[in-house]
């Protein structure tokens, strides 16, 4: 799964990237900071099953703090988006490329309105970010078509005189982009057409294309710098997001990260408070920033990046955890380790395709599953449940 971190330049998508996987990120207050895409972990927190079974887990692919498990994810910090990009302007191309596998959007906007279309910086609240939820949705369905109409003439003329479904041959054309065939029935269902594929407009196209990146490439839009954003303006963001928005403090949150990794502060990613470690002694400066962030984050109960990570994970994507065992009375894999591995799947997963997560030979050996927490045998269309811990049999 692959996060990506995306909008218009300046506007804190390296920091808020920074901020959520603590990798280094080249930060500055100018347009195009961002050349090449930086990669780094975030994570997703998860209830761990060892609570619930009174065991000491071993955790290998993701660390439990807690009774709480930090579910890796891959993000990608891409340059930044401008107007017209689909057609080649500003780093538009390698912008675009860079998304091709990601698999939800997180886009970063500056709620404050002090950077204009271009990127550049302007004075506080002179620009409206509404224009750029607005403008990024149509950058990328616009790319999108533009895949699609290479060949499209002959592709659509064959399919039409064949009776091919036209499903599949947009998927054809889009496969590259990670859309899957049903994501494109969906859109189509939700888009009213002419059955003769020749017949449709450019306009018909990007409809279409709008339609089949909500389902590919859904879109969480981080409302960056909210503090210093009015109220008013947040909800017409959050509207013309379809709702999914969150407010966020990037620089807080990059600020609390780092003062406690330094020890200074006791914080968890995701909290709306903080504690100055015992005995610490810090400087007038530190106090008087640390009060400003106290303030800001308990205005929007934290500091909104993981929020916005975990809402992409479990609401746009709809994941869930899943714990596969080898012991199922000792929770156990085949080392020994209690609960050590934790899958993040998509929910109507069933068991066979979770063993064929796990491995290949595992899947096509499958037998049949263990529900742990029930004792009770499973098959192979056995729908997962989140926090599930399941034990595959298989043919040795």
């Amino acid at each position: 799964m692959q996060i990506g971190i995306v909008g218009k330049p300046n506007v804190g998508k390296s920091t808020f990237f920074s901020a959520a996987t603590m990798a280094p990120a080249e930060i500055a207050a100018y347009p195009f900071t961002t050349i090449k895409a930086n990669k780094g972990v975030a994570y997703a927190r998860g209830k761990c099953p060892h609570v619930d079974f009174e065991v000491q887990c071993v955790p290998r692919n993701a660390i439990c703090d807690g009774g709480v498990r930090h579910i890796p994810i891959e993000m990608l910090d891409v340059a930044g988006l401008v107007p017209d990009a689909w057609q080649g302007r500003g780093l538009g191309n390698m912008f675009l490329d860079d998304l091709r596998q990601a698999d939800v959007l997180i886009h970063v906007v500056d709620a404050s309105g002090a950077t204009d279309i271009e990127g550049n910086s302007v004075p506080l609240g002179s620009h409206d970010p509404v224009e750029d939820v607005e403008f990024l949705k149509n950058e990328i369905a616009c790319w999108m078509r533009g895949i699609l109409e290479k060949g499209w003439d002959k592709a659509a003329r064959q399919a039409y005189q064949t009776g091919q479904r036209i499903e599949i041959v947009i998927h054809e054309k889009l496969t590259g982009l990670g859309v899957t065939e049903s994501q494109i029935s969906a859109a189509m269902r939700d888009v009213e057409l002419s059955s003769n594929p020749l017949s449709w407009s450019p306009e018909d196209m990007l409809k279409l294309m709008h339609h089949i990146r909500k389902y590919a490439k859904p879109i969480i839009v981080a409302m960056n710098k909210a503090d210093m954003a009015d109220e008013e303006t947040l909800e017409r963001i959050k509207k013309a997001a379809d709702g999914m928005a969150e407010a966020t403090c990037a620089e807080a949150e990059l600020a609390l990260k780092k003062a406690a990794k330094g020890g200074l502060i006791s914080y968890k990613p995701g909290d709306s408070s903080f504690g100055v470690v015992s005995g610490v002694k810090l400087s007038d400066g530190q106090k008087a920033a640390l009060e400003k962030i106290s303030e800001e984050i308990s205005r929007y109960d934290g500091t909104g990046v993981q929020k916005c990570i975990e809402k992409a994970v479990y609401e746009l994507l709809n994941m869930i955890s899943v714990y596969p065992v080898e012991d199922e009375s000792k929770l156990t894999d085949h080392d020994g380790r209690v609960l050590p591995d934790v899958f993040l799947v998509p929910n109507g997963t069933t068991a066979r395709e979770l063993a064929y997560k796990i491995h290949t030979d595992l899947g096509d050996t499958f037998i049949r599953a263990i529900n742990v927490r029930t004792h009770r045998t499973v098959g192979s269309d056995y729908i997962l449940l989140n926090n599930d811990v399941i034990s595959i049999v298989s043919r040795k």
